[in-house]
């Protein structure tokens, strides 16, 4: 009798659960996934048990080029992008870097930029947690760098970034469409 109400339990408890789950409605995947970067590229899959992390984590939405005319048109020239989609691309620093001549003190940025056909003015913003480049700030801007537009053979899809080994630090190099530009930031190693 114990084994036969026992059984009816867990029969009922395992209807509860399953009628809670099922109503339960899942947003659609995102056209822009979030993506996350780090440096040295493969750090988040050697991460040490003393907990030490990546000297520089990225988090940014890759939009998709489906077909359009990006830089100039999607993305107007002379304009601040948030570098990505959805919200501001973010940048953390886990010790201190140098970009364009400026010492940045270790901790959690976010990244614009200012594309024009020749190059990309880059910036490191103090500003963190927003959507878009609707509400940013250039009085919290820390640096602002220009870099030259590589332009490429074949088109990148989705809107994309790695780094690339420098001697003192390491290049952030991004890439949609057809362009393609890389920042360089430095730091001990």
């Amino acid at each position: 009798m114990k084994k036969l109400s026992l059984c009816l339990i867990l029969a009922l408890f395992g209807l509860c659960v399953n009628a809670q789950t099922s109503a339960v409605k899942f947003p659609n995947v995102d056209s822009s996934p979030m993506d996350a970067l780090y440096y040295p590229l493969n750090a988040a899959k050697v991460k040490k048990e003393d907990n030490s992390m990546p000297i520089i984590k990225v988090l940014y939405s890759r939009p998709m080029k489906k077909g359009r005319e990006i830089f100039g048109v999607l993305e107007q020239f002379d304009k601040v992008w948030r570098l990505g989609a959805n919200e501001n691309t973010e940048i953390y620093f886990d010790k201190s870097v140098t970009i364009g001549g400026k010492k940045i003190k270790a901790g959690k940025y976010t990244l614009f930029a200012i594309p024009t056909k020749d190059k990309w003015t880059i910036i490191v913003n103090k500003q963190t947690d927003r959507w878009g480049a609707f509400n940013y700030d250039e009085k919290k801007d820390i640096v602002r760098v220009d870099v030259p537009v590589t332009k490429l053979d074949k088109v990148i899809e989705s809107f994309s970034m790695t780094f690339t080994d420098l001697p003192d630090g390491a290049n952030l190099v991004m890439a949609w469409d057809m362009t393609q530009v890389t920042l360089p930031i430095y730091f001990k190693k």
